[in-house]
């Protein structure tokens, strides 16, 4: 029977997951009380700071 020994993993500098959980809870808050037409403003608004780069 053969042993296997895990690695050490190294600590990440960026976790990716918890960075893209962390934004789409933000989003949910910011956008828990808005009717439709209020998110499509929204996201009009803030998907255009993604475009602007």
């Amino acid at each position: 029977m053969k042993t296997e020994t895990k690695k050490a993993t190294p600590e990440k500098e960026f976790d990716t997951v918890k960075t893209f959980r962390a934004i789409k809870d933000k989003i949910s808050l910011d956008m828990a009380n808005m009717n439709f037409e209020q998110i499509k403003e929204y996201l009009k608004a803030n998907s255009a700071k993604l475009h602007a780069k």
